[in-house]
Parts: structure tokens; C-alpha cells; sequence
């Protein structure tokens, strides 16, 4: 047994924490450096004062804390030193606290102790210390753990370092006095010590205190002393380097992030040598990262600071207690520590090592952790339970050539998943869940671990009762313990029974024994291999795990972070254990009989089958060891116990014992401020990093005279930077001995880019005392100055500070121009850690630091990183529930306008507005929905009529019934006013009266109550917001709605018997008021007739003496005041609100002429409400004013909606006044009209956007409602296949259309007289032409909006750049046949070609086909760069701010002899490659060309990935709706649909149906319009086959307007305006039609 330094098994080490610590620390799992469950460190969660969980379980809500104990006679100086201070706290009066509460370092920033005298304490106590270094152990503890709380073990003193590290104070001074150097005032000695820690070039003080820690040192936040131990106590960070080697490589996502991390790790270590000490263990499992992937470089725990004279020799040894149950069980095995691969693998396979410690040692490496439940050490089930094992038969043995997972599911149903799931997959969990491990242990695990990890609710009889029933409930594989510990099977829980063992075993011993002997048996080691093939091998991966139906399904975030996951660890097939192979099994008996009984030529025969045997496995084990070398990396020189060491010469060398940012120039700045911080910040001109200039730094860098140990660091950096590009280990124990000895280095180095095998190799340098110190290679020019800017400023933010003290920083720091002076790249690396500093709960100050934040990093960022990154955090606090004053900050008007300035209206529409919109129902916080509503009021006039409609009235009508607030329909009527009686008339009256009408149908129907309530609430919605339209709407207009059926709105809701009385009483109340305005004799021409059937009803109603139910109203005809705001009672209470208001304003002899049953509704009234009419000459006594229905439009909604001004607090104010029509740029422009123009459809009116049509034409019966959203929204999009409008927009055909992201305004290409190109701009409001461009010699084929800088571009073989607002063109490109001859066969690659630009044009007489014609093009928004396609099939790219052509690609010649041009062009994945490379998955352009062929190139690479057949006919149109999905259409009359997850080179669905080629589309979310001579076809791509399992679309033709005709003209193209719900198309006789 080989158990490193000084151990405990698992439950010695937490009983020994609960007696140093109480109940109130939570043990959660062991830290083993071994594969056997011994550790002398443990992650535990810590309790609050009362006993109670700080936060949740889970890590993130709950930071867990690391303690090692460190024996005191390991530990010598460290122990001399925590007690010496604790000695000295408790004797001084003035301390804290006592010694039991755990009492401050005298050094810690937080403590009392000034720092003068923290100095000479620290050299006081230095004095004693024995080692012979200058830099005594006890100034070095001071160095390594400069914030550490001193005191005894204790509940209380634990408590108070997780308090004080989750609040933020242990910092917290640091910080606060960097933000004074910030706001201009003095600087103070703690944040001009913390700069220096960073690097910048200061003047050395001699007082300055040393008791700062470093931010990339793992932070030591306390030294507890027991008995026998000094605990330290870290913070436990989420994540080392290694998990993220292991687990999530792409988490570090580019090179950029590799030198960031590098960065880091030299920083730290230049601290540590600058004060003499060497870390001595740098290895990626030593490198801490937090959430965002800072470096905590956590010191080395093996001893470092042993006395000279100390008889205590470092040996490995146990520290259980006497009858430890784990020590005698793991007491005999052969594991160890050290990890070699090569040693494991030779033991097991000659049998020196038994199957149990090697899958122990397996599991190691692959990362898995004893104690951890999340990630749980794997074991194999090797017996099924039918029935007891037999080495004999097969019965009873589970079959180990299939996982478990396999066996448990069925072959048919992994099948079945790897076919129709969206990520083809076999495996959708892990091997061993979290789930499976704490059921199989339930007896041994407290409830509480139950209730987190399998069901909140603990029921015994839920888990599995007995080993059969838990093989078979689970298709995980086994654990460790049920091949060692029979412990597992007793219950500690008395209502839970012991888990129950077969019935061929007597008791839980026994059966331990006959499973781990199965384990150990012939028949598994003859078959072990197999199941590590499937759980650790090569069949985790490629067409092997395909085979073995073993494909787990991938991450949907592999940038994630993740500190689990699968390892694999061979790519090869596992060897067989010796001696067991089938062959040999089979004849064992017959080769003893020859052995031991044969002679002569058969036994020697035998003999030479054995050793040809031997060696045929010899061979194939030696093989697989080499190739698994890996698995052994190599990272020291030699290992040793304790690598701090100072050699002589060390002790007057000025480089490392000054601190790193110290400097010999006698110029320095004494004192700090704003201008030279950001002095320091500013990155000027980041150019990449040239070979010459590092081979030059190389030659010329001054080697200093330094401690081999602290050389060994180097060597240790050296190795992980190459590993974090490779991907693989540089060294292993074979590669590190040849380079030792023969100064070999390894054949991957090779593979590294120049300049990184340049740093690499001054790192790893043989002869040690030429490497480079830490210092140096900060220094190099390997490391941007965009790396240093971003380090600069993120480096105070990952302190030990308060959560507001950070926030203030960021905001202040980028306030001053930070941001700004590092550049849009550092920005963006530096956003990642702000934008978790805005979404946390804030005061409102803090809320004010957090909105000045998000307003610089949207100035600086590109857009593509406001998008992908900023916009998330807006969207979580646009959700915040309740009041934030942040929330309203972010829904001011000023705001959202520089939101739309960076991102275009289109991604604000699609993630933003429907947040806004959401402030305003269930229920709605009402600060927060009045600033909602006032930025949706401003933003209708500018987003225009038909983007309004759907984006913004149909979402807030959606809400009727759900809670919609008075501010949402205050939204309704005030963009009503703001756009307009027609707009009121057109389209916001029949959508009301839609909603209306299917309300009403919906109460009449059996339907279950709620929604018979919201039938009623929403009817009172809609009713409310008629009542404020209506006031604004001319009295002839109103006349028209009221008589446009038979029974106006009201009436007919009047007539309802199954609605809340409220609903009737709201429209009687408001039909009154209407019949007020209109007068007398409108109301009894238009209004009485229709209500004859009601007082009908109501004169012939059964009306019982019992009275209960109505209102009693015992009405006089000298009463002067009634109750108006009373509500009904009952139905009948109806005809006492509308017969004596209608007998006041149309006197009673015309209410009785139109009511025939006046004398029965009259004496109904006198004997149930004592009214009746008297005749005073003139109006009746009862007059409407003194009516119960005069509480309506005219007394509140009148006067709610009356003209005025709205102010969104922030300045800008919105005209309410009713002749407000439309925004500024929907203004009608003058322009010429083309000859022969077609008459618009409808005849346009002056009134902008008068063409466009109600969204209730469109949808048939319910289906309006709920249709609103972003233009990927749930509900389909329901064509009606109609022109609503259309324009003549040029001679002859329009060949490209696009729509800008606003869908105001729409750009034509096409043909006009001579031939000649065009390209029209139109507005289309009204539908007019703004501006053209006539700068084209040739036919324009193709146009692209630049969004992000207004720019057009323009192909017709040439591409021409131009001003879209001035029409002055910009720049000019052609290619020439020079630059072809630079092509090659083969993919190029990505060098800037810097041609200059040809202004020549090209005629048609050469033929579309000529090679040096641009042919189509394709904008990559974020980049700023078009990519054009040519004429001979390579792609061009086209950088348009610099005005410049950049590299060329070209694939393989599809048909040599024939020209293949490129006739489709689009991109999907990321849009581009950014210049770190980074990119959010893999990024790629699609090339169609005129051959049917299709080609995908890399982005990143420029190499073709993949290429095709796609189509039998010219490829006329390609598109990306989803980042693995590619959509193509082609001239042999299909489309076709490619999903690229599943292989690059897929198999397509096939849309047939059109009876002509298919000349374009374009794709709304799901759906595809496409367009094939005069017809349209729509499919979606969601559609399942039809019954024969063919893909169909059905064209139908265009019908034009009103008059139902037929469009006969060829449609050449079609573009969506998604938003407005509309599509465009542009045809071969030039005219623009816009439909819907």
C-alpha cells in the first residue's frame, strides 16, 4: 500500500472535520492525488450561524471552501508561525476576538495592525526562522498567504472566513483605493503596492507593505491550528486547467484566450520568484479557474517549509484511527500516486495487478473523483443476477462487448433515437449518473443528499429493495463499492431496509467476495477489454462508437466550461489481458495434457505455439502502451519533495528579487493617477506577433543567474502553453528521458505555429540556465499589448472585493475613457467579466453605476459582441421581476436608440421589444410599465405602420383577458391618435372588433370556467380601448362602424346571456356615451332599431317578485343623484340603465315609436324601480345627466385620452395631437415616374402606408390571436397569395431585390433602356422612389445592403460600393486575369493579396462565363467584408472600410474544359472568423455553382470541406436559416434541404412539386417561399413526408387586389419582409408587387 505524505481514508477525514469544526461544516467529498480513496484534503460547504445551509446546494448559489490539513511535523516553519502569531493574538488584549473564534493575521489588510508595523513584525519574526535561505520560510508564508486569518479550528472561526470571502471584504480596501486613483484623488500605498504586483513600472518604497496577494495566487483565507495539523482554507474554484483539457477544450476559444491564460500564469509565478520561491509543482491540475476563467495558481502542498534540524523525515503514512474499517480494506493494494501509465498497464497485463486496481487507475485518469457523486468512480456490472455465476456457462454473466446503457435500452430504441433525434445520438446521459450513484449508496448517504440528488419528496420503498431489482431499474454501470465495501448494504436509516443480497450469497461479506472474485475471473479478464473499449477506449468516438451504438450526445455549449465529462483515453483497441485470450482459454486443458505429460515433437510444439503467441501479444500490448504515452505527461524534470531552494548566486541577483513592475531606471513615477493608468491601458496598434521579432528577442534576451528549481517552473510553463495549442501532452516519461539524455525534442513541437515554438523552446531549454525568467518572458513580444490591457483591467476586478466596490471600478474606470483607449477587441475580452457585476441584485446607485456600464460598453463593442453578449444581460434584467431601477433606465427612449444605432432595428425586434412589451401584463410593476409603454409609443412612428401592427398592437391585444395592464391599453389608443383616424379605421378598429366577435362566440360555447373568465376579461379590455379610439374618430367615420352590420359591437354584446354582468354593464355604459355624441336623431336612425330585440327580451322576461338580485334602486323623479359607479345585479338591472337614458336624449314618444313594448318595459320599471316618465314641457325630470350610465367615455375615457404631451424622462417628447401621421423618413419624396407605370393596386392615397391591409384579412376565425413575436415565433405564417400593392420599378426585368432591416425601405436592381443596370431606392410608405444609382454599364445581378455602415453594394461583373443616401459611389472592384494566375489547384490560403482596384467594367459580349467576372455576392455583416463569387468558381473577399481586395479561394475543377461559375453564395454558423480567431461553432460559406455542384468551405482555414452534387441544374439560390442547415434550389425544378450535423456531404429532403425551375426564394423562420415563373410555393421545413414519404410543394399563382385576378407576369425574385409579415417580388416586366 503506497499512500503519498500524510493521508486519511474518506471517513476518518470527515470525522476528523467534524470534530475540529462541529455539525455545522458539511463534509461533501475527499481530494485524492491516488486512485484509492485517501486524502488529506476535503471540499466542504459551511454552515451559517443557526445551523442552516449559507445557500443552496448548489455550487454555484453556494461557494464551497478546500481545507488541507498539514501535519505540524511535515510543516516545521509554517507551524512555528501560525502558532507564534496565534500565541501572540491571545496575549494582547485588544484582539478581536479569542483564539477559539479564529483571529486576524497580524499581516492581513483586514486586521488592526498598521502596516508599518506588519514589516518589521514579519522581519522580527523571520529572525528565528533556521533555513539558510535570505528570504527566511516565515517572509515567504507571509508572500504565499499575505490575507490568511490566524486561529484555532473551530465552527465559529470558519464561519467568520466564508462570511468574509462571500461578502467581499477581504479585498475590499485594495480596490476602494484604486477607485480614488480613478476619480482624481490621491492614491494610497495599497493600490500603488497592487499595480506594482501587476507589472507597471513604479518607484520602490522601503515601507511598502508586502502583504498583498497576488490575483493569479490561489487566496489562503485562513491557518486553523489542531492538535497535530495547520488547515488552510481556500475558496474552492469551479474548475483547474486540467478538467478543461480533459472535458471542455473549446472553452479556451482562441489563441488570444491561450496567451491571456499564459499571461496569468507568469504574472503569478514572476510574484513568487521574485521573493525566492520556486512553485514547484506547475501542472495544468494545478491551475485553478473561476467562472470566467481567471487563474488561480494554488501553491504546491507538499512540504515546504521544513526546519533544517528536524529529525521528521517526509514519509508516506496513514492517519486513520486505530480499526479503521477503509485502512484494512484498501491496505493491501499496489496503487499509488504516481499516475505512469506505462508502469499500470505492463503490471495489469502481466497479472502483477489485478482488474479492480486497474480500472481504479483508469478511472484516475480519466478524471474521476472518489466521493463526488456528479463524477463517481465507473465499474463494470459483470453478473446479471438471474442467477449465481458459473465460469462454466454463460447464464448469469452480463455480456461486456455492450454497455450497459445498451443492454438496458435495446438495440431498436437506440436506433430509433440515432435516427429522428435533432443531434443524432445513442447515449444521452452519462455512464454513471449522478442519479444512479446516490440510489446505489442510499443506505449510507444522509438524507438531505437524497432529497438534492434523487427526489425532493424521501420515500424508502421507492428505492430498489435488492441487488436484482437494482440491476435491473438501472442502466448505469456499477461503483467500486460493491466489489470492496459490504458496508453499502446496511441501512443507517431506520425507515429504509438493507439492501437485500441474492439469494445464492448469506450475507452482504460473502457476496463482496464472489463479485469482486467474478471481476477477477477468466471469463471477465478474457472480456475486460471490450468494456473499456466502450466506457474508457476508442469505441467512444467515430464509426467504432456508431458500430457499438455508443454515440453520446455532444454539448450544446462545448465553449461551456465544464469540470466533468467523458474522457477518452485510447484511440486504439485495448489489448487483451496475457494469458487470456479465447484461443488460449479454449485449450488450456490441452496444452497442460502436453506440458506436463507430452514429450518429444508434439510438447516442443506446443512450445513454440505458446512463446509465438506470447510474443504476437507482447507486441500488440507494447504497441498500445506507446500510442497512450500521453497518458503520463510530463511537466517537471524530476519530481521532488520540496522545490524551495535558493542557490547562492540567487542572493544578489536584482531581477528576481525585486518585485515584478520594479526597474532600475531612476525615472519612475513616484505617485499615480487617471492619465497614466490609462497611459498604461491604451493598446495603439495591435499587429500579430512576427516570427522575426521573437527569434530576435530569443538571441538577444539576457539569461539571468537563477535557482534551478526556480528554472524548473519554465520548463513547467513551457510545457503547458504547448499543450494548450496541441491539445496533447508535449512530453511523456519516454520523450522527457530521450530529450534529457539526447536533447531530442519531441516530433509534435513541430507541429506548433513558429512563433509559439520559438517561446516553447526558450522555455524548455536543455541546459536550464538559459531559460528565461518569468519577468522576461512577460516582457517578450509573444504577448500583445492587448493581452496586457485586458490584465491590467480585469486584474482589480477579480480581487476578494465587494460586489459594489467592483461594479463602481468598472463603470468609473470606462466612464474615464478605459474602454475606449484598449480598442473594441480588449473591450469585448472585458466584457465578460463586467456584465455578471449588472445582472445581480443592485441598489439603486448601484443601478446608476451599472446603466453608465452598459451605455460605454454598447459604444465601444462591435456589434457583433453587443449582440452576443450584451444583449443576454439586458434581456435577464428587462425580466426582472418587480421594481428595478435599472429596468426603467433601460427602457428609456434615449437608450434603446443607441441600442438601435449599434444592432439595427432588426435584432432589437427580435430579442428586445418583446421584453418590453412584457412589463406591460401579469401583473405589471407600474413604474416599469409606464416607461414600457411611453418607449413603445415613441418607437411606433419610426418603426412604421406594418411593423407596429404586428410587432407591437397584435402582442399587446394577445394579452387581453391575461392581465393586461391600463398602461398597455393606454398604448393602444395613444399610437392610435399618434398614426391616425384612417390607421384607427384600417386597422386597429377591426382587429378590436375581431377579437371582439370571437370572444363573444367562444362564452356561448360549453367551455370550462376560466375561460369563460377570460372571454369576460378580455371583452373588457377590448371594450376599454374601443372607448378611447373611438374619441378620436370623426363622427361620420363612427356613424360607419356603428351601421356596417346588423347589430353594431355593442349591441351584440348586449345581446349575450352567458357574460359577467360587469362586460354588459361596461357596453351599455359606453353605447350610451356614443349615442350622446352622435345626437338625437342619428341615435334613433342607426341605433334604436337595433336594440328593439333587447328591450324586447327584457319586456317578455319572467321577472319574479323576489327582488334579491337586482339593485332596488327605488328611483324618484325628484332625485337629483344616483349611484353611477354601482355595478348590476342582475341582467333585467339593464333595461333601468339604457331605456330611461335613451327616453332622456331621444324624448318618449320616439323611444316608444321604436320600441313596440314600451308599456311593458315602463311598468316594469314603475313596480320594480319606481320610475316613471313625467313630461315637463321640454325633457323629462330624469335626465342623463343624472343617469347610472353616464360613468363611460364621456367621463372617463373623454378625458383619460385627451390630447397632450408625453415625456419619457429622459427629454424627448411625443406630439400626441391627431394630425401626426408618420415618422420623418416615411416623408413623401418628389421623384420622376417611369414611363408606362402600372396605376397602383387600390390607388394609393397621400396617407403613408394606406395600402397596407388589416392583419384580419389574413387569418380566418381564431388565428389571429397569439400571432405576433419575433420572425421565429411558434405560430405559422399564414400566406393568402395576394398582391396588395404594386409599382412600376423599372423597363425591364428586376433581377435582385433587398429590404433593409427597417422593411421601410426596399432597393430594385434591373434592367432599363440600353440595356443598361440600375438600382432604385423606394420607399415603401408610399410606396415612391427616393433615389437611384445609374453608374452601371451592365445588367445589376445582384445587390447587398451593408447594414453596419449604410453602404450599398452592386453587381453587374464589377462590383460597385456606393453612398445609399447620396448615391455617390464609393469605391470600385474587378478582377483581372493577373489576378487569377496567383490561383492554385488547391484551396489557398488566406493571404491579403493587395491589388489594387481596376475601375474598368466588362461587357456582355464576353459572356456571364468569362473567369474574371464577379458573378453574385454575399455580405458577412460583422465582419464588414463581402464575399463575391467568380466567373471560373473561386471566391473573392472584399474588404469594404479599407476599400481593398483580400485573399481568393478556389476549389477543384468540377468538369475540366468547362467553366463552372458561381452562381449562389451564403454563410452559415458564426458570420465570420474574427481576428483571434474565435468563433462560436464551426463557421462556413456555401458556394452553388452553375453545374448543380456545391461547395462549404472553412472559414477559419479557406479549405473546402466538403463538395458535392447537389442539384442536376444551375444552383439559382442558397440560404442558411439555421446554422446546420442549408437550403438550395436549382433549375431542375427542386429544393432541397442539408442537414450538415449528421455528415458534410448529407443526404437531402427533396421539395418537389413546381413544373419550371425554381429561379429563387426566401425563408420566414420555418417556412420557405419560392418562386418558379409566374408561381409561388410555400413549404415549411418542419413538414413531415407525405403517406409515400415524398416532400411536396403546391404552387399557386399570385392574385392581384380586390378584383381577384390571376398574375401572369415571371416572377424573378422574392425577399421577405418578416416583421411586417409581407412578402415583395420583383418580375421580368419590371414591376415591384408587394404581397401578403
Amino acid at each position: 500500500m503506497r499512500i503519498e505524505s500524510s493521508q486519511f481514508c474518506f471517513d476518518c477525514l470527515e470525522q476528523r472535520i467534524k470534530s475540529d469544526f462541529s455539525d455545522q461544516v458539511f463534509f461533501s467529498f475527499g481530494l485524492s492525488d491516488s486512485p484509492l480513496p485517501f486524502a488529506s484534503a476535503a471540499i466542504v460547504e459551511v454552515s451559517d450561524s443557526s445551523g442552516e445551509a449559507s445557500a443552496s446546494s448548489s455550487e454555484s448559489a453556494c461557494p464551497h471552501f478546500l481545507l488541507e490539513y498539514l501535519q505540524r511535523e511535515e510543516h516545521g516553519c509554517l507551524s512555528k508561525y501560525v502558532g507564534g502569531s496565534c500565541n501572540r493574538d491571545q496575549e494582547d488584549c485588544n484582539a478581536d476576538v479569542n483564539c477559539d473564534g479564529g483571529e486576524h493575521l497580524s499581516c492581513s489588510p483586514n486586521g488592526s495592525q498598521p502596516f508599518e508595523e506588519i514589516a518589521d513584525d514579519i522581519s522580527r519574526r523571520s529572525s528565528t526562522c533556521e533555513c539558510s535561505d535570505s528570504v527566511s520560510c516565515q517572509e515567504k508564508i507571509g508572500v504565499i498567504a499575505p490575507i490568511a486569518k490566524i486561529g484555532k479550528c473551530s465552527a465559529s472561526g470558519l464561519q467568520e472566513l466564508a462570511s468574509g470571502f462571500l461578502s467581499g471584504c477581504v479585498e475590499d480596501q485594495v480596490l476602494s483605493s484604486l477607485n480614488l486613483i480613478i476619480d482624481g484623488k490621491a492614491s494610497e500605498q495599497e493600490s500603488t503596492a497592487f499595480l506594482r504586483l501587476l507589472g507597471l513600472p513604479l518607484f520602490v518604497e522601503k515601507s511598502d507593505p508586502l502583504c498583498l496577494r497576488h490575483p493569479n495566487v490561489s487566496p489562503i483565507l485562513g491557518l486553523l491550528t489542531s492538535s497535530d495539523c495547520v488547515v488552510s482554507v481556500l475558496p474552492k474554484a469551479p474548475y483547474s486547467l486540467e478538467n478543461i483539457l480533459y472535458f471542455s477544450p473549446d472553452a479556451i476559444k482562441s489563441e488570444w484566450h491561450i496567451k491571456f491564460l499564459v499571461y496569468q500564469l507568469l504574472s503569478a509565478l514572476a510574484y513568487l520568484h521574485g521573493f525566492q520561491i520556486s512553485h514547484g509543482d506547475v501542472r495544468p491540475s494545478r491551475i485553478m479557474l473561476t467562472d470566467s476563467l481567471w487563474i488561480w495558481l494554488k501553491i504546491y502542498d507538499k512540504p515546504h517549509f521544513s526546519s533544517e534540524d528536524s529529525n521528521f523525515s517526509a514519509s508516506r503514512r496513514i492517519l486513520c484511527s486505530d480499526g479503521c474499517y477503509a485502512h484494512d480494506l484498501y491496505a493491501d493494494r499496489k496503487l499509488s500516486s504516481d499516475l505512469d501509465w506505462q508502469t499500470h498497464f505492463d503490471k495489469w497485463w502481466r497479472g502483477e495487478l489485478s482488474n479492480f486496481e486497474y480500472l481504479l487507475f483508469l478511472n484516475k485518469l480519466a478524471g474521476r473523483r472518489w466521493g463526488d457523486h456528479t463524477f463517481h468512480p465507473v465499474m463494470p456490472w459483470v453478473i446479471d443476477f438471474s442467477k449465481k455465476p458459473d465460469n462454466d456457462r454463460d447464464s448469469g454473466w452480463r455480456n461486456l462487448r455492450k454497455s450497459k446503457w445498451r443492454l438496458a435500452k435495446g438495440d431498436e430504441q437506440l436506433d430509433f433515437t440515432y435516427s429522428t433525434f435533432e443531434i443524432p445520438h445513442h447515449v444521452s446521459d452519462e455512464c454513471l449518473s449522478e442519479l444512479a450513484v446516490c440510489s446505489y449508496k442510499a443506505r449510507r448517504l444522509p438524507l438531505t443528499v437524497l432529497r438534492a440528488a434523487v427526489r425532493s419528496v424521501y420515500e424508502p420503498n421507492e428505492y430498489p429493495s435488492d441487488m436484482q431489482r437494482l440491476y435491473e431499474w438501472t442502466p448505469d454501470e456499477c461503483i467500486p463499492e460493491f466489489y470492496c465495501d459490504p458496508r453499502i448494504f446496511y441501512s443507517l436509516h431506520p425507515s429504509m431496509a438493507d439492501l437485500g443480497v441474492p439469494p445464492w450469497v448469506s450475507s452482504p461479506e460473502e457476496f463482496i467476495r464472489l463479485h469482486r472474485d467474478a471481476l477477477e475471473s477468466p471469463r471477465v479478464s478474457s472480456r475486460l477489454h471490450h468494456w473499456i473499449d466502450i466506457t474508457f477506449g476508442y469505441e467512444m468516438s467515430g464509426q467504432a462508437a456508431i458500430t457499438a451504438k455508443n454515440v453520446m450526445m455532444s454539448s450544446s455549449e462545448p465553449t461551456k466550461p465544464r469540470s466533468i465529462g467523458r474522457r477518452q483515453l485510447f484511440v486504439q483497441p485495448h489489448p487483451i489481458r496475457r494469458g487470456f485470450s479465447f484461443k488460449q482459454e479454449n485449450s488450456r486443458n490441452e496444452v497442460e495434457m502436453h506440458t506436463f505429460q507430452g514429450s518429444g515433437l508434439d510438447y516442443e510444439r506446443t512450445i513454440i505455439l505458446e512463446a509465438g503467441e506470447y510474443l504476437e501479444e507482447s507486441e500488440e500490448a507494447y504497441t498500445f502502451s506507446e500510442h497512450a504515452l500521453d497518458l503520463s505527461p510530463r511537466y517537471d524534470l524530476l519530481h521532488q519533495e520540496s522545490l524551495v531552494y535558493e542557490s547562492p548566486s540567487m542572493k544578489s541577483n536584482k531581477d528576481l528579487t525585486d518585485l515584478p513592475g520594479t526597474s532600475e531606471n531612476n525615472v519612475l513615477p513616484t505617485d499615480i493617477n487617471l492619465d497614466y493608468l490609462l497611459e498604461k491601458i491604451e493598446v495603439k496598434d495591435e499587429d500579430r506577433v512576427e516570427l522575426q521579432e521573437l527569434l530576435l528577442w530569443r538571441q538577444e534576451y539576457n539569461s539571468v543567474n537563477f535557482s534551478e528549481d526556480i528554472a524548473k517552473d519554465i520548463f513547467s510553463v513551457g510545457c503547458i502553453l504547448a499543450e494548450l495549442y496541441l491539445r496533447k501532452p508535449l512530453f511523456n516519461s519516454v520523450s522527457l528521458a530521450s530529450y534529457l539524455e539526447n536533447g531530442v525534442l519531441p516530433e509534435l513541437i513541430q507541429k506548433l505555429p513558429p512563433p509559439i515554438k520559438v517561446f516553447v523552446e526558450a522555455c524548455i531549454e536543455q541546459d536550464w540556465r538559459r531559460r528565461p525568467s518569468a519577468k522576461t518572458l512577460l516582457d517578450s513580444p509573444y504577448f500583445s499589448a492587448t493581452v496586457k490591457s485586458v490584465y491590467l483591467f480585469t486584474a482589480p476586478l477579480n480581487l476578494l472585493a465587494k460586489h459594489r466596490t467592483r461594479l463602481y471600478y468598472a463603470a468609473s474606470f470606462s466612464k474615464h475613457g478605459a474602454l475606449k483607449a484598449m480598442g473594441t477587441f480588449a473591450a469585448e475580452i472585458c466584457t465578460d467579466y463586467c456584465l455578471p457585476l449588472v445582472t445581480a441584485p443592485l441598489s439603486d446607485k448601484e443601478c446608476e453605476w451599472a446603466y453608465v456600464l452598459l451605455k460605454e460598453l454598447i459604444r465601444y463593442l462591435t456589434p457583433k459582441a453587443v449582440e452576443a453578449q450584451v444583449l443576454p444581460s439586458i434581456q435577464k434584467i428587462l425580466l426582472t421581476a418587480g421594481y428595478s431601477h435599472l429596468k426603467v433606465s433601460l427602457l428609456q427612449d434615449s437608450f434603446v436608440r443607441e441600442l438601435w444605432d449599434r444592432i439595427g432595428k432588426k435584432v432589437y425586434l427580435e430579442v428586445i421589444h418583446p421584453l418590453v412589451i412584457s412589463n406591460l401584463y401579469n401583473p405589471p410593476e407600474k413604474i416599469s410599465a409606464s416607461a414600457a409603454s411611453v418607449l413603445l409609443i415613441v418607437s411606433s412612428e419610426e418603426l412604421g405602420v406594418p411593423v407596429t401592427v404586428h410587432q407591437t398592437i397584435l402582442p399587446l391585444i394577445n394579452y387581453f383577458g391575461k392581465g393586461i395592464c391600463p398602461d398597455g391599453i393606454d398604448v393602444l389608443v395613444r399610437i392610435g391618435r399618434l398614426l391616425g383616424e384612417k390607421f384607427i379605421v384600417n386597422q386597429m378598429l377591426p382587429l378590436l372588433e375581431h377579437v371582439a366577435r370571437f370572444s363573444i362566440d367562444v362564452s356561448s360555447m360549453k367551455k370550462p370556467e376560466p375561460v369563460h373568465s377570460w372571454c369576460s376579461l378580455a371583452l373588457t379590455d377590448c371594450l376599454t380601448t374601443l372607448n378611447g379610439l373611438l374619441v378620436l374618430v370623426s363622427d361620420e367615420l363612427l356613424i360607419q362602424e356603428l351601421t356596417k352590420d346588423r347589430l353594431c359591437l355593442h349591441v351584440r354584446i348586449l345581446m349575450q346571456k352567458n357574460l359577467e354582468l360587469r362586460v354588459l354593464q361596461l357596453a351599455a355604459t359606453s353605447l350610451m356615451s356614443i349615442c350622446e355624441r352622435i345626437g338625437q336623431e342619428l341615435t334613433a336612425l342607426h341605433v334604436l332599431p337595433q336594440l328593439k330585440e333587447l328591450f324586447d327580451e327584457f319586456a317578455f322576461s319572467k321577472q319574479t317578485t323576489d327582488d334579491s338580485g337586482s339593485l332596488k334602486w327605488k328611483m324618484r323623479a325628484n332625485e337629483s343623484n344616483t349611484h353611477e359607479e354601482s355595478p348590476i345585479k342582475s341582467r333585467m338591472d339593464l333595461a333601468l340603465l339604457l331605456y330611461p337614458s335613451f327616453a332622456s336624449l331621444l324624448g318618449m314618444e320616439k323611444l316608444r315609436q321604436g320600441c313596440p313594448t314600451w308599456l311593458l318595459l315602463e311598468q316594469y320599471l314603475l313596480r320594480h324601480h319606481n320610475w316613471k316618465w313625467e313630461y315637463t314641457g321640454g325633457s323629462s325630470r330624469y335626465g342623463l345627466e343624472n343617469s347610472s350610465a353616464r360613468h363611460a367615455l364621456s367621463k372617463g375615457s373623454t378625458s383619460k385620452h385627451t390630447p397632450k404631451v408625453l415625456l419619457n424622462g429622459v427629454g424627448w417628447s411625443v406630439p400626441q395631437s391627431q394630425g401626426v401621421r408618420c415618422s420623418k423618413n416615411l416623408k413623401s419624396q418628389t421623384h420622376l415616374p417611369v414611363d408606362g407605370q402600372e396605376p397602383v393596386l387600390n390607388h394609393l392615397a397621400r396617407e403613408p402606408w394606406s395600402w397596407f391591409p388589416s392583419p384580419v384579412a389574413c387569418w380566418d376565425g381564431p388565428d389571429l390571436i397569439g400571432r405576433f413575436g419575433s420572425p421565429k415565433d411558434e405560430h405559422r405564417w399564414k400566406i393568402r397569395m395576394s398582391v396588395v400593392s404594386s409599382v412600376r420599378a423599372h423597363r425591364g426585368a428586376i433581377r435582385s431585390l433587398a429590404v433593409c432591416e427597417d422593411e421601410c425601405t426596399v432597393f430594385t436592381a434591373g434592367i432599363d433602356p440600353g440595356f443598361k443596370g440600375s438600382v432604385q431606392k423606394w420607399e415603401l410608405a408610399s410606396l415612391s422612389r427616393i433615389s437611384a444609382y445609374y453608374a452601371h454599364e451592365e445588367v445589376v445581378n445582384d445587390i447587398s445592403i451593408m447594414s453596419s455602415s449604410g453602404k450599398i453594394a452592386s453587381c453587374d461583373g464589377t462590383i460597385h460600393v456606393w453612398n445609399s443616401q447620396t448615391g455617390k459611389q464609393i469605391s470600385l472592384f474587378s478582377e483581372s486575369p493577373s489576378d487569377h494566375d496567383q490561383l492554385s489547384s488547391s484551396s489557398s490560403s488566406r493571404t491579403n493579396y493587395d491589388q489594387g482596384n481596376r475601375h474598368t467594367s466588362h461587357s456582355l459580349s464576353s459572356g456571364i462565363f468569362d473567369g474574371n467576372m464577379y458573378t453574385c455576392m454575399h455580405y458577412l455583416k460583422y465582419a464588414d467584408q463581402l464575399v463575391v463569387g467568380t466567373g471560373n468558381g473561386a471566391l473573392r473577399f472584399i474588404d469594404v472600410v479599407r476599400g481593398q481586395k483580400l485573399q481568393i479561394w478556389r476549389g477543384e475543377t468540377v468538369e475540366p474544359g468547362f467553366p463552372s461559375l458561381v452562381s449562389a453564395l451564403c454563410s452559415g454558423g458564426s458570420d465570420t472568423s474574427r481576428g483571434d480567431g474565435a468563433s462560436g461553432s464551426l463557421s462556413w460559406i456555401a458556394a452553388g455553382l452553375s453545374f448543380g455542384q456545391c461547395r462549404l468551405y472553412d472559414v477559419r482555414s479557406g479549405h473546402v470541406i466538403s463538395s458535392w452534387r447537389a442539384h442536376d441544374g444551375y444552383v439559382t439560390k442558397l440560404a442558411a436559416p439555421e446554422s446546420h442547415l442549408l437550403v438550395s434550389s436549382s433549375h431542375d425544378k427542386t429544393l432541397r434541404v442539408w442537414d450538415l450535423r449528421r455528415s458534410w456531404t448529407p443526404e437531402p429532403i427533396v421539395f418537389r412539386g413546381h413544373k419550371d425551375g425554381v429561379s429563387g426564394f426566401s425563408v420566414w423562420g420555418q417556412d420557405v417561399i419560392s418562386i418558379s415563373r409566374s408561381n409561388i410555393g410555400i413549404f415549411s421545413l418542419s413538414k413531415p413526408p407525405d403517406e409515400d414519404g415524398q416532400y411536396r410543394i403546391e404552387p399557386r399563382k399570385l392574385s392581384i387586389g380586390e378584383t381577384g385576378g390571376r398574375n401572369k407576369s415571371v416572377l424573378s425574385t422574392v425577399n421577405v419582409l418578416p416583421f411586417s409579415r409581407l412578402f415583395i417580388v420583383g418580375t421580368e416586366d419590371g414591376y415591384l408587387r408587394i404581397c401578403c
